[in-house]
């Protein structure tokens, strides 16, 4: 009997304390919900990359002398074949017009002697008909020959002296030309190096110089990235990529594998990597990129898509994670993955579509069986 009252009286106080103390309060905690999405295999740079242009030339002078007119200023658009810029070149211009002149005065010349020579082969067929007939005498008509076989030279000649004519024109023409810059193709100037009135010069040899002039093409641009040396073997030209920049957060622009370096890079004995091109989808992008940004590179491998998937930082060592049941409680579940990336993990068993996931993987007090409250369910 004394038992039983004793065991009634613990029993009650247990009650008691329980009333009084009460379960711990429940943890807060981040949770994701699974969802069925796209998971990819990617392969990304080791160190930032750069934005380049397919074509980007640094234009110089072929010759020296004074800068007498800049016709661009930095960030126009230009044409091919336009003038950017030009030395003084008073003396090309007036030897080149002297030159054209020059030729003119030539073809007008040939133009004469051959129509005379026209006129004396038609006479002289005419004075051979006359002879024939016993009109013209044998002298006559042997000097209208020679006057039609020399008039006949005299045109060839004339011939000869327009095309040197014509040679000298173009030599000229290309002097003149080597006073002038102008663009090899159409881009946008970057940079101009020096002003009217001041003195340029040509690189000697082995002495690299600044440009006149720094023209970019932005119709075609890529971005050259490193690449781990163990992630290069996976790469095969061709391969879709995507390109995240810094000066464009949470924007990605589509890409190909054009380019694989053939040689490893050796800047650390621990870090050898190996170069990678992208060349990005052009679209709009020239308008907004601008070569030289830095940029990171996924180059995707293998993608499934409708995978059960759930954010990689919910992943705990060894392929665990913190599931909530229906009552708020915390159970640790071991579930078998496929695909991974830094931003998502593919789930082949242990999950299913619908569950509720722990993010904050750093709150105090997880374990199996606690109470949580859920700080933001998102998928």
């Amino acid at each position: 009997m004394r038992i039983w009252f004793a065991a009634a009286l613990i029993a009650v106080l247990g009650w008691f304390l329980w009333l009084q103390i009460g379960e711990p309060a429940p943890i807060e905690v981040a949770v994701v919900t699974v969802v069925r999405g796209v998971v990819e295999d990617t392969v990304a740079n080791t160190r930032a990359g750069s934005i380049k242009a397919c074509r980007r030339s640094g234009l110089s002078m072929p010759q020296g002398g004074r800068v007498e007119a800049l016709h661009v200023t930095e960030g126009d658009h230009v044409v091919a074949g336009q003038l950017l810029l030009e030395l003084w070149n008073k003396d090309s211009i007036a030897r080149t017009e002297q030159a054209r002149a020059t030729l003119d005065a030539t073809s007008h010349r040939r133009e004469q002697r051959c129509v005379e020579a026209k006129n004396l082969s038609r006479e002289a067929l005419r004075m051979e008909s006359l002879f024939e007939q016993g009109l013209a005498s044998l002298e006559i008509r042997e000097s209208v020959r020679t006057r039609a076989s020399s008039a006949e030279f005299s045109c060839e000649a004339s011939h000869n002296d327009e095309e040197v004519a014509r040679a000298v024109l173009e030599l000229n023409k290309a002097q003149l030309a080597e006073t002038q810059l102008r663009a090899p193709f159409a881009g946008v100037v970057a940079e101009i190096t020096g002003e009217v009135g001041e003195f340029v010069t040509p690189s000697p040899p082995g002495i690299p110089t600044p440009p006149a002039i720094d023209l970019i093409d932005y119709s075609c641009l890529y971005v050259t990235a490193p690449i781990d040396e163990i992630d290069a073997g996976k790469l095969r030209e061709g391969q879709h990529a995507r390109v995240s920049l810094d000066a464009f957060r949470g924007e990605y622009f589509d890409a190909t594998l054009e380019r694989i370096a053939p040689y490893v890079q050796e800047y650390e004995k621990q870090a050898r990597t190996v170069e990678v091109d992208v060349a990005l989808d052009q679209g709009d992008i020239a308008v907004r990129l601008l070569v030289g940004y830095s940029a990171d590179v996924d180059i995707i491998l293998e993608a499934r898509e409708n995978v059960l998937r759930l954010p990689a930082d919910a992943l705990l060592e060894g392929d665990r994670v913190w599931r909530i049941d229906s009552d708020n409680r915390l159970e640790q579940q071991f579930i078998t993955v496929g695909l991974r990336n830094w931003n998502y993990v593919e789930v082949v068993e242990g999950l299913d579509d619908g569950d509720r996931i722990v993010t904050s993987l750093d709150s105090m007090g997880l374990s199996d069986g606690v109470l949580v409250t859920i700080r933001d369910d998102k998928s």
